[in-house]
């Protein structure tokens, strides 16, 4: 391209994007791997954020509106209990900005197979024995658009996220080097700690495997979530390595580091002072309970008020919209649309 047709380069100014499906509750993963830091992150970064629910993705497996419908809502719920200040950060659902199909149209025609066909994620669904679809093949491509749609700097993502990432920069490099410098490079913002939560089978935390615990889970329903987290017959008294007990892991996302190595100190000592995984199973109810009681009561008062979720939601999309638009745009002059 010469200089006369090249588009706008991508501004210098920072921009976090992330989302969460919502396909099912939110669980420990979805808090602990990426919803908590992007609360955190608009409290220390004046930079722009944008997080979004992604309903567009959630149809992939999802088959009952009402249900789709009832758990978008619970996704923005959450947030905003667990404190998402929405004066420094933007909280849209996915199917507000339809942009982001034209930008997957335009990526999909510069990008190779090859991309997709390499997916973990897609290869890990049908291993677990999800019936394939194109959407859920697809699903990279999206996701490519949904980050460089608002000229993202920043992902913040879990762990098992970092391929997805790593795709949306291989698009957005195949489609710039025939276009000019259209989409920005983004890259992946790993939280420091607890970016890959385990599930209650030891797997990781997934909607689609049956193996998550809700956010807001409590009393008895909690009890019995706990209760399935896979252990083993060995009795308290044996020795047992710390690292090869899956409720030791659990209860490491909410004790300070002192207090968990304790608990696995006396683990790896064995003897009458060892505790039982009971113990342990009443130990994570407790933390589990305490850590999250001032926000399901958040919740409560916030369910009451839908409507202001429904503000919430449409100021959001207004916002994410107008820069989706824009790069949209942008993308369309560079490769001869309109």
């Amino acid at each position: 391209m010469n200089a006369a047709t090249t588009p706008s380069a991508p501004g210098k100014a920072r921009t976090y994007l992330s989302g969460v499906q919502s396909s099912g509750l939110p669980h420990l993963g979805n808090y602990f791997g990426a919803i908590r830091q992007h609360i955190e992150l608009p409290l220390t970064d004046p930079a722009e954020h944008f997080y979004f629910i992604a309903d567009y993705h959630a149809l992939t497996t999802s088959r009952d509106p009402e249900e789709l419908r009832e758990r978008v809502r619970e996704t923005a719920v959450t947030y905003l209990a667990l404190g998402l200040d929405v004066e420094r950060a933007t909280l849209f659902r996915q199917s507000d900005v339809p942009e982001v199909h034209e930008i997957t149209w335009l990526l999909s025609c510069t990008g190779g197979m090859g991309l997709l066909e390499r997916a973990v994620s897609f290869k890990e669904k049908i291993e677990r024995g999800l019936k394939p679809n194109i959407g859920l093949f697809l699903y990279p491509a999206l996701m490519a658009a949904d980050i460089l749609a608002y000229d993202t700097t920043f992902v913040p993502v879990g762990a098992d996220q970092v391929q997805h990432i790593e795709i949306a920069q291989d698009l957005a490099a195949s489609f710039n080097a025939i276009y000019g410098d259209v989409f920005r490079r983004p890259e992946a913002l790993l939280s420091r700690e607890h970016s890959k939560v385990p599930g209650l089978d030891g797997q990781k935390m997934s909607k689609s495997y049956g193996n998550s615990l809700w956010i807001f889970e409590t009393g008895k329903l909690l009890s019995k979530a706990v209760g399935r987290i896979a252990t083993d017959s060995r009795p308290p008294e044996e020795p047992k390595d710390p690292a090869g007990i899956l409720l030791l892991d659990f209860l490491k996302l909410f004790l300070d580091p002192e207090d968990h190595g304790q608990w696995c100190a006396r683990t790896l000592a064995g003897g009458p002072g060892a505790p039982g995984y009971g113990h342990m199973k009443q130990r994570l109810i407790q933390a589990i309970e305490e850590r999250f009681a001032p926000a399901r009561a958040r919740r409560e008062e916030l369910l009451k008020d839908p409507a202001e979720v429904d503000r919430v939601l449409a100021r959001g999309a207004l916002k994410a919209r107008a820069r989706a638009v824009a790069v949209r745009d942008r993308a369309f002059r560079a490769c001869g649309l309109r």
